[in-house]
């Protein structure tokens, strides 16, 4: 049995990555890790004791991580001293919060990925293989996500990007076209378009299962390795 801890417990995807894990014989949530002066601190909730002792870690083999920026750099102190691995699925990082997350990784196991859906993981498989193909079209990306999203454009869209301009596109963070409207799960589009043709590949979240099910995933499969910093393709793919 596999012991997990879970941030942002009480939180959106806290709350389904709990009720899900439930559902997995080889999983175990000992602890749900809230901010400090959280109205439901010291109760048991889902048989899940919420605390806002980041101690609790020692008693985990896996910390998965969907809080805020600064709040997952000083989960990452812990985990390092404690030799724990970590899922990480927070977006919204600088650059030296990405460079602290690379160190961390050479002392510990981490998953880190701006979606862990596997969908949108196979959705960057297969905007990978249309880039190297799509030489000289035209590229867009749209991302639309709930009003209560803090980071636009979002991580999966950056994430896009990237793999887009591995292949010799030049597209920028400020050409992303970002809708923050209602309570959008993420629906993320890419279009390759030319003058003799427009390809579309579309990915639309139904509920946010499709995250909390990939964490666990992940969770699985990175109490395994050996320390280094994955992705969801390493997990799913084994690349």
């Amino acid at each position: 049995m596999f012991k997990i801890g879970v941030t942002g417990a009480r939180g959106r995807m806290g709350q389904r990555i709990i009720r899900l894990a439930k559902d997995e014989e080889t999983l175990e949530v000992v602890f749900g890790l809230e901010r400090q002066g959280h109205p439901e601190i010291g109760k048991t909730i889902d048989d899940v004791m919420i605390t806002d002792s980041p101690d609790e870690m020692s008693s985990c083999d896996c910390l998965i991580d969907f809080s805020l920026p600064p709040a997952t750099m000083e989960n990452l102190k812990y985990l390092v001293k404690l030799k724990k691995s970590a899922v990480i699925g927070t977006t919204g990082f600088n650059q030296e919060q990405l460079d602290k997350i690379n160190k961390a990784a050479k002392e510990i196991p981490i998953v880190f990925s701006p979606n862990m859906s596997v969908g949108v993981n196979l959705l960057f498989r297969l905007i990978k293989d249309a880039s190297a193909i799509l030489k000289g079209y035209n590229v867009e990306i749209e991302e639309a996500h709930h009003i209560h999203k803090k980071d636009a454009p979002s991580g999966t869209a950056k994430g896009i990007m990237d793999v887009i301009n591995t292949q010799n596109f030049k597209v920028k963070i400020e050409e992303i076209k970002s809708i923050r409207e209602g309570e959008i799960v993420g629906d993320h589009k890419v279009v390759f378009d030319s003058v003799e043709d427009r390809i579309e590949l579309i990915h639309k979240a139904k509920n946010r299962d499709i995250f909390a099910k990939g964490a666990l995933i992940a969770a699985k499969w990175i109490i395994k390795k050996d320390n280094g910093l994955y992705s969801m393709d390493n997990v799913l793919f084994g690349s």
